[in-house]
């Protein structure tokens, strides 16, 4: 019986942990001590849902526990403020308006803003004064509702160095007095690149992993997924959110084709569309309808799932329109100047042009200090070469593309198309 209603309290958890701390984090305007607070109400929750069972509405019943602990921590600070008023020391107190801002507190307690305080949790756990490693930490340990473990699984780093990430990053938060706060006006434009940044940063490991023994995780995907369905419905106006869920729901739909059944890569050309979800692949273009009504000057995870949705409504590689997509990788190069979306853009047009056309965009990047390292590069000039019948040259680039790689299901399936 306990066992049962443990497994519901992870789940509910897993589920309702995000919202709980957005909720108590506006309360007390400190994201570390309003998830010391959340935690807080699940331990109460383990005390109580064995012996009296489940609540109807345990997010609920959690949100009230925590909120509670969240009044009382605030009643405490308070009550010591005041003393300090009592004995006299209350210059510096009534100069920093420490008892305002309580008393402001606690009205913010009486509001309910589930939406926007997930928002504002999002935005903070996202905040460029973190590095990147520490965002992607944060964000899925607050909004994910992952263990430290379960990160540091899924990054294929030590837990250790995860947890010092976040204890860093809370700390970080919280000395840089970052305001608990969704950005208005230019600042929101700036900052949503950020969070959309990590949420994609998540999915791309989720879905290719760097390394390991893995080609792909999809669990780390699938979370990505999720809080990026998030964003974009508590900022349904902003195109970028629903141009990167586009992308990632149509990425997404293809999961279930890109291994065979002994887990090995299944590259595009070669994958069973018939195996391809179409029900994220419909989710995928409504989200894009969303982005395309929302602007006229498309950013680059719209341009993305735009070349995404071209794969999504081809029946065959035969029957893609490389045309149009070679066409979206050129708007997206000019725009980030990178060389990897040239790189992606010399596949597109060789589909479109020939093998030849692809290699001479390709030849023009081998000098990219940029790329230096890069597994992608050699391996897409491989198959140039191989197309082309110039076969000698080809099984040396794949090699050396299998000697970059650092996913060992990549490094093999390099090693397999060198022989």
């Amino acid at each position: 019986m306990h066992s049962a209603v443990h497994e519901a309290i992870a789940a509910v958890w897993r589920i309702e942990s995000a919202k709980v701390i957005a909720t108590v984090a506006r309360m007390v305007r400190d994201v570390g001590l309003a998830e010391e607070l959340a935690q807080d109400a699940l331990v109460a929750a383990l005390e109580h849902w064995p012996r009296e069972g489940v609540p109807l509405n345990p997010g609920a019943w959690l949100t009230a526990t925590a909120k509670n602990r969240a009044l009382d921590h605030l009643r405490h600070l308070r009550m010591q403020a005041e003393k300090l008023e009592e004995i006299g020391h209350d210059l510096e107190a009534r100069e920093a308006h420490i008892v305002p801002d309580f008393v402001d507190a606690l009205d913010a307690a009486r509001q309910d803003e589930i939406g926007d305080d997930l928002l504002r949790l999002i935005f903070t756990a996202c905040h460029p004064v973190l590095s990147t490693d520490a965002r992607a930490a944060l964000t899925l340990k607050l909004l994910g509702g992952l263990t430290t473990h379960e990160i540091a699984r899924a990054f294929l780093v030590p837990e250790p160095t995860v947890a010092q990430r976040i204890v860093r990053a809370k700390k970080t938060l919280a000395e840089a007095k970052v305001p608990y706060e969704v950005p208005r006006g230019e600042a929101l434009s700036q900052r949503l690149a950020s969070v959309l940044e990590v949420i994609y940063l998540v999915f791309n490991e989720g879905y290719t992993a760097t390394s390991g023994e893995d080609w792909m995780r999809p669990a780390l995907a699938q979370e990505a997924v999720r809080l990026g369905r998030v964003l974009a419905q508590l900022a349904p106006n902003e195109p970028e959110a629903q141009g990167l869920v586009a992308l990632m729901e149509l990425q997404s739909s293809r999961m279930g084709a890109r291994t065979d059944a002994q887990g090995r890569p299944v590259l595009l050309a070669d994958q069973d569309r018939g195996r391809w979800d179409h029900l994220l692949i419909r989710r995928g273009l409504a989200a894009l309808e969303r982005a395309d009504a929302a602007t006229n000057a498309p950013g680059p995870y719209h341009l993305q799932a735009a070349i995404a949705a071209c794969h999504a409504r081809a029946g065959s590689v035969e029957a893609t329109d490389w045309g149009r997509i070679a066409d979206l990788y050129a708007q997206l190069a000019a725009m980030s100047g990178s060389p990897v979306v040239q790189l992606n853009r010399a596949v597109a047009v060789s589909m479109a042009e020939g093998p030849e056309a692809g290699l001479a965009i390709v030849d023009g990047l081998l000098h990219e200090k940029s790329l230096a390292g890069y597994h992608l590069l050699p391996s897409v000039r491989a198959d140039f070469l191989s197309r082309m019948g110039r076969t000698e040259e080809a099984r040396a680039e794949f090699l050396r593309a299998a000697a970059l790689a650092t996913n060992a299901r990549e490094k093999e399936l390099l090693r397999q198309r060198a022989g």
